[in-house]
């Protein structure tokens, strides 16, 4: 399957059955809690990341938060 992540064409094995986002980001090698995921122009509860399911084609934003001060 190929999606698009930060403007970037990846290609991720998982068939259509397995392709949860929240799968997808682990294996990109992502931690949950300092991310967060635009899905084809639509902000992601991080809540919903195990039931919703990518697509071949997706286009993926994610932005890290990063403390300071």
């Amino acid at each position: 399957m190929k999606i698009r992540v930060n403007g970037e064409e990846k290609k991720i094995e998982f068939d259509q059955e397995n392709a949860l986002l929240s799968k997808a980001l682990h294996q990109m090698g992502y931690k949950p809690n300092t991310i967060v995921v635009e899905l084809n122009n639509l902000i992601i509860n991080s809540m919903k990341w195990e039931k919703v399911k990518l697509k071949d084609g997706d286009n993926l934003e994610i932005v890290s938060i990063v403390g300071g001060g």
